[in-house]
């Protein structure tokens, strides 16, 4: 008798734990951090308007710097439609935007907080993908999160690593973003 109550007590504990905890058993696939489900590799350039350039800029600010700003621009907040290529080059053809804002976030260093979206326009990829965090400029690589997407990137979530590939002065600026998706659908 006692072993018919252990084994009702067990099926209905799981029963229980099916129905409360779906979440657990709606996984496609395991997560694997070591491999990428998908990986990109895309040049991200930004020029920054300067007041003269209106046709070749991409990039504006919308939010001078507070006056604790000095030498950091703290406070300063800058929207941007940047192109996205494969390669290094400006020229290059773009296969999609950046579109999105970011702001300096420190008065001590130069660190910015970045929330956009990449928007692809290519015969290789349809869709977008949502990549927001904190970019620490004096590291030598930042990881910001992939958050979402649409498209070819449904509900994709990752990491994307940035490097500083180059910057001219205060107006441009490129970042190489190694992006990769642990979770695809």
């Amino acid at each position: 008798m006692s072993t018919i109550v252990a084994k009702s007590s067990i099926l209905l504990i799981l029963t229980f734990i099916m129905l409360v905890f779906p979440s657990v058993l709606a996984t496609k696939t395991p997560f694997k951090e070591s491999k990428p489900c998908k990986r990109l590799v895309l040049y991200y350039h930004d020029i920054l308007f300067n007041g003269t350039d209106a046709s070749n800029a991409t990039s504006a600010a919308v939010a001078n710097a507070t006056g604790l700003a000095t030498p950091h621009k703290f406070g300063m907040l800058v929207v941007f439609n940047d192109p996205l290529t494969k390669d290094h080059h400006l020229l290059s053809p773009a296969v999609g935007r950046a579109q999105g804002f970011y702001f300096y976030d420190m008065k001590d260093e130069y660190t910015a907080w970045f929330a956009y979206t990449l928007v692809f326009n290519s015969s290789e990829h349809k869709g977008t993908l949502n990549i927001m965090g904190a970019d620490l400029m004096y590291d030598k690589t930042r990881d910001l999160s992939v958050v979402g997407g649409t498209g070819d990137f449904f509900m994709a979530r990752g990491i994307c690593t940035f490097q500083t590939d180059t910057f001219q002065g205060d107006y441009y600026f490129r970042l190489k973003m190694d992006i990769k998706l642990y979770e695809c659908y």
